[in-house]
């Protein structure tokens, strides 16, 4: 008598958390399109991999990132004739997919079943990770392949999480603190730690060879990109002190589950006190506490140092908090009801990636109206706007002088004759204006003495922040 297989329920259990974070990650992927308008990373990251792909070069020429994302996207730009957002973004939405099934292994590893439900499905509904798995960019891809490593040291293999380790420094330089968590579990084991760290340091010049060829230059970009984080960004000016503000993007991101989450982390801790004595000795559960609880104070700690609080930057502790909130069993249950929560954030946030960026709106005004010879000022985050000659307004930010540009008279010497600037940049200067003086009197000055010809603003079929365009030129003095 032939008997039937039941399907594996943790399987079954598996295969719906990841429908669910396709669901929430595959709508929206045009956003923007043919413009990368939903992060201004995209524009750094998607052209240079497109040229290695042409150009038959491993070298990205540019090191604020390592490599590993510029060699995942590049053979996926290798068939088209110009750089394609779209391609890019359906990558990382698979990145963030799996990085779901990582964090439900991670948690099955660590703590059993439940844990590993909860860990995927917290990394599955996530606000800042289904928003950034919607984006080209390193942040979720260091989120995934940390996971990974981190289920790896868990597991007692070593020897492949030091290898992981090295990749997960390849996709983004914070990776390298996952060495935290290696040492402590392979203290003693000094043989096993060598060949990790001698793996990791392979994989890392495998994927990213020309950071350490090149090392004085990516020395620089290194230096530069972590000063700018270390003086804070434009719109950080009035942000609480960073151990409130991260967590103030944690609860963005998780809402009432993170206080799940740090009740696991403060179990896993305990446990650890308990156990103090043992290390190098310490069984399964005791190992996985270790693991977790070092990355997830390591990691936090080392964000403390930054002034620019992004919400990207708490991603890598998504799924260890997910799967520490399901280190109790009696909590899971609460755990994923609580979780409903940020899925009806990232259902409104998808929902607003399938509408029409002002930008694009604007954009098709531009074409439409402005003469293609007229000079326009132009400030970062709108839309492009060639051929039509431009003058680039910097960035502003704390600590940088301002902009010369940034003044009427200048811009009509140079003969400019609109100026094109965005809410995205200018909500946030008149936020600060006591920060930003020069700036802020720019903007007053483009509302008194220009001709506004066109503001574009979100709501309706409208995503995005609103765009206005100014004439400046002698009739509108």
């Amino acid at each position: 008598m032939r008997t039937t297989r039941r399907p594996n329920p943790s399987f079954l259990a598996l295969v719906a958390l990841l429908a669910l974070a396709a669901a929430l990650r595959v709508p929206g992927l045009r956003y923007g399109l043919p413009f990368p308008l939903l992060n201004p990373d995209e524009e750094s990251i998607v052209p240079r991999a497109w040229a290695m792909a042409h150009d038959l070069t491993l070298d990205p020429g540019w090191y604020d990132y390592p490599g590993l994302l510029f060699d995942l996207l590049a053979p996926f730009q290798a068939a088209v004739g110009g750089p394609s957002y779209g391609l890019a973004r359906a990558v990382a939405a698979a990145i963030g997919i799996a990085g779901v099934a990582a964090a439900w292994w991670l948690g099955r590893a660590a703590y059993g079943t439940a844990a590993g439900l909860v860990g995927g499905a917290a990394c599955a509904v996530a606000t800042v990770h289904v928003v950034y798995s919607h984006a080209a960019v390193t942040d979720v891809l260091l989120t995934t392949v940390a996971t990974v490593a981190l289920a790896l040291v868990v597991t007692g293999r070593l020897e492949w999480a030091g290898a992981a380790v090295g990749l997960a420094a390849s996709a983004k330089y914070p990776g390298i603190f996952l060495a935290v968590p290696l040492v402590l579990c392979g203290w003693r084991q000094w043989r096993r730690l060598a060949l990790a760290a001698a793996l990791a340091v392979g994989a890392f010049a495998l994927t990213s060879p020309f950071v350490l060829l090149h090392a004085g230059a990516a020395w620089a970009d290194v230096s530069r990109v972590q000063r700018l984080a270390r003086a804070g960004w434009l719109g950080f000016e009035a942000d609480h002190v960073a151990p409130v503000a991260f967590l103030d993007r944690l609860w963005e991101s998780l809402g009432p589950f993170l206080l799940v989450g740090l009740v696991g982390l403060g179990f896993a801790l305990a446990g650890l006190m308990s156990q103090r004595h043992k290390l190098g000795r310490i069984g399964p559960s005791g190992r996985a506490d270790l693991v977790l609880a070092s990355f997830a104070l390591v990691f936090f700690g080392q964000l403390l140092t930054l002034g620019a609080h992004f919400d990207r930057y708490v991603l890598p502790l998504i799924p260890v908090l997910g799967v520490l909130a399901g280190r109790t069993r009696g909590l899971a249950p609460a755990a994923l009801v609580l979780l409903l929560v940020p899925l009806a954030w990232s259902l409104g946030e998808v929902r607003g990636l399938t509408r029409t960026d002002t930008r694009v709106v604007a954009h098709r005004w531009i074409e439409a109206h402005v003469p293609l010879g007229a000079r326009i000022a132009v400030e970062p985050s709108t839309p492009p706007v060639d051929p039509r000659p431009t003058v680039e307004l910097t960035l502003p930010g704390p600590g940088r002088p301002a902009d010369p540009n940034r003044d009427l008279r200048a811009l009509r010497e140079q003969g400019v004759e609109y100026v094109l600037v965005t809410g995205a940049v200018a909500d946030r200067v008149l936020a600060a204006a006591s920060s930003y003086p020069a700036e802020a009197r720019f903007y007053r000055a483009l509302e008194k003495r220009g001709a506004r010809v066109l503001r574009v603003d979100g709501g309706g079929g409208l995503r995005g922040p609103w765009v206005a365009l100014y004439r400046i030129g002698a009739s509108a003095s």
